[in-house]
């Protein structure tokens, strides 16, 4: 009854708030109007190629060029859409990026679609109509994605967890505002959870003092997928896409009329080969995020910075920690930061921070913000369920590029929407934003280009353009692909929902596994649905390095360092035959790889909890059943055991693990590296293990599995069998 009530007077208080709303949103009904005008446009855009060129041919089309109407810097969201918008509006266009296209700040978001519920509280409580009129813009922008890639995004449920009874009707207007402001794009209404029928969907939430929950909807997709998607669309339109293709210096021209100098191109360096070209473009446009200074410097090395960068930290711990399809929001950390927590690709994501950074190529997750992140999960799940810091299984930073508006007043004024300037000798920046209005600030630009450069082109024509991969898929493609190619379901259902309609291309070239089932598709590693066919289609995709491969073709790195480290010596493999490597490239890329996965995703602050210096606080008992353990396999009283010792003891029990494999287990545990486990080394994995510092390691499963093989199979004594000769 008193959750009733608390329902019934939220109505009441909501009411006044809604219908101030409802006027703000009245302004949009036009644009709607105008968006799907522009969603006929897009139909009638017919790609100028059927087949994406490779690299080698794009690398050509921007040598031999002899003038690009436009030319974009930044292969991240944003750049991508730049290039995007230019070339289906029919201008020549290149697209230019250092390392792989969203291998920055692009692939390391909190994966979600949407408008920013936190924005349009600030908006209502200050009446902000800037912030209200971003938040409106985003939710839009949230629908189109949500169709131009159905296949990498799909709307999300998001539960907001309730624990005084006056945030309720708090929550309530803000949530319904959300969905008002949202209009005819609106995902799904949002509703109110009693406490039981919140445990009963969320069953890992805390039940103390809990109210009852609300639930509302935003998207979610793949970012690093959903931004190659961008990518490879932009390449079918005609735009000479090429990443490992990196900007030395900008280029410029004397203008005839006003004697000033003019940007007309870049100078770039092939970094795979280290050739250096010209590409000349009418107008250049600088699309780089957290890097968006360092270019502006290319240009006038005095002018002031704009971007302000801040890093983000988000973790990836096993799927139990939340519900199949059901997110969590905690609106109010105990430092007044955000944060979510997301099913993602059968896991859990969890983040995110907010911190001052400096801009870097390769930002790295700290420990303390990883723990600050455990220790907010730990506020909202249930006593019995124990959030260990081992089960964090990847860990990423990426760099926010906050702005401030170089044409404002207030110039120290953070701004939370884009800002797309334009400096004296023509060079185009589009800056700040988010993930979600990538396209709109695209369009922004390219129009701010058409009219500073007075190129011939119409209006944007990619409101309800479709990306690649979306045009023929549909959520039962899959069923096709397990029945027409023989593959798991599994697999099936991961490559639809990865590639789209060219999913097919993927099975066609999936070697063929030699079982009853499935009949193609070999798996890079057991656990994941990622198969061999994606390493070779990802070359086609401009991967040129095993960690394009493990952190953005597929999505290993994100989801499990340690699975992502046992795949590279495969995947290493089969991109050496297909880009024809050396055994000495092959070396390079793996220990690369290695690196990668060690500093920017989380495998180093994982290791650094099973150090030499690591106490062991084991209580006596414990120390001798380790002790017992430990000897079984150390049969010499060395003080150490290596991989001789472990297959004895697995021959004993008829138990065959291949030596390499045996040589990463021993290796995962092995602090000073010499090639064996020593008893202390061994005591300080079991202590870690317990204080949950570490989970899920292969040695001490092992050694236990072992351990109670050999205890059943020992002999029963003479005078206990019934006597015997």
């Amino acid at each position: 009854m008193a959750f009733r009530k608390a329902v019934k007077g939220t109505a009441l208080i909501g009411g006044g708030a809604i219908a101030t709303v409802f006027g703000l949103s009245q302004f949009s009904q036009y644009r709607n109007k105008h968006g799907a005008l522009v969603q006929v446009q897009a139909a009638e855009v017919v790609p100028v190629k059927n087949h994406l060129p490779t690299r080698e041919q794009q690398i050509l089309a921007l040598q031999t060029n002899s003038e690009f109407d436009v030319v974009v810097i930044g292969g991240g969201a944003t750049g991508c859409g730049c290039a995007l918008d230019a070339a289906t509006r029919g201008l020549k266009t290149a697209l230019l990026e250092r390392y792989d296209f969203s291998s920055g700040t692009s692939s390391r978001s909190t994966k979600l679609i949407h408008g920013g519920v936190r924005y349009l509280q600030k908006a209502i409580m200050k009446l902000d109509f800037e912030q209200y009129r971003m938040v409106k813009e985003a939710l839009e922008e949230r629908a189109h994605l949500l169709q131009s890639a159905p296949h990498l995004s799909a709307p999300l449920p998001i539960m907001l967890p309730i624990y005084k009874w006056w945030q309720l009707p708090y929550y309530w207007i803000g949530i319904k505002l959300y969905d008002l402001v949202a209009g005819s794009q609106c995902l799904k209404s949002s509703y109110v959870l009693t406490k039981a029928r919140a445990l009963e969907l969320f069953p890992m939430l805390r039940k103390d003092k809990l109210v009852g929950a609300i639930v509302y909807y935003d998207g979610q997709h793949n970012d690093a997928r959903m931004n190659l998607a961008i990518a490879l669309t932009a390449a079918r339109y005609g735009a000479a896409t090429a990443n490992y293709a990196e900007v030395r210096r900008l280029l410029k021209t004397t203008d005839p009329a006003s004697g000033k100098p003019r940007v007309c191109g870049v100078r770039c360096r092939d970094v795979l080969t280290g050739k250096e070209f010209d590409v000349r473009a009418k107008c250049v446009i600088n699309a780089t995020g957290p890097f968006t200074d360092s270019v502006r410097k290319m240009d006038d090395e005095d002018v002031p910075n704009i971007c302000q960068p801040s890093a983000g930290v988000h973790i990836v711990m096993p799927g139990y920690y939340s519900p199949d399809n059901m997110g969590l929001l905690d609106p109010a950390t105990s430092d007044g930061r955000v944060i979510f927590f997301l099913p993602w690709e059968k896991m859990t994501i969890a983040g995110t921070t907010d911190s001052p950074t400096d801009v870097t190529s390769h930002p790295i997750p700290t420990e303390e913000d990883i723990n600050f992140i455990l220790s907010e999960v730990r506020n909202y799940l249930g006593a019995d369920v124990e959030v260990r810091r081992g089960d964090v299984l990847a860990a990423w930073s990426g760099i926010r590029p906050l702005v401030t508006d170089p044409n404002s007043k207030d110039t120290q004024s953070i701004s939370r929407n884009h800002v797309v300037t334009i400096s004296d000798s023509g060079l185009v920046t589009i800056a700040g934003g988010k993930w979600t209005t990538y396209r709109a600030m695209a369009r922004d630009t390219i129009d701010a280009a058409i009219q500073e450069h007075n190129l011939k082109a119409g209006s944007s024509k990619t409101m309800g353009l479709q990306l690649e991969g979306a045009q023929d898929w549909s959520p039962t493609l899959y069923i096709r692909l397990v029945q027409d190619y023989g593959l798991e379901s599994e697999v099936a259902q991961h490559l639809a929902s990865t590639y789209g309609d060219k999913a097919f291309e993927v099975a066609k070239i999936a070697q063929v596994t030699g079982k009853r089932w499935p009949i193609v598709g070999k798996r890079l590693v057991s656990e994941f649905p990622y198969i061999e066919a994606e390493v070779v289609y990802g070359v086609k995709e401009y991967a040129r390095t095993a960690v394009d491969m493990i952190s953005r073709r597929t999505r290993l790195a994100f989801l499990n360092v340690q699975a992502a480290e046992e795949a590279l010596p495969r995947i290493v493999d089969i991109m050496g035959k297909e880009l024809n490597w050396s055994e000495q490239k092959k070396k390079e890329e793996l220990e690369t790889a290695k690196k990668f996965l060690y500093y920017e995703m989380g495998y180093k602050v994982k290791t650094d909890q099973l150090t030499d210096s690591s106490e062991i606080s084991l209580v006596p008992s414990d120390i001798e059943r380790y002790k017992k353990r430990f000897h079984m396999f150390d049969k010499d009283k060395k003080g150490f055991i290596t991989i001789l010792d472990v297959q004895r003891v697995l021959e004993s029990i008829s138990v065959q693990i291949a030596e390499n494999t045996l040589h990463e287990i021993l290796n995962e545990v092995d602090l000073n590296k010499n090639g064996q486990v020593e008893l202390n080394e061994f005591l300080q994995l079991m202590s870690a293990i317990q204080k949950g510092h570490v989970s899920g390691s292969r040695l001490a499963v092992l050694m236990k599995s072992a351990e109670e093989n050999l205890r059943r199979r020992a002999a029963i004594p003479v005078d206990r069998s019934g006597g015997g000769v």
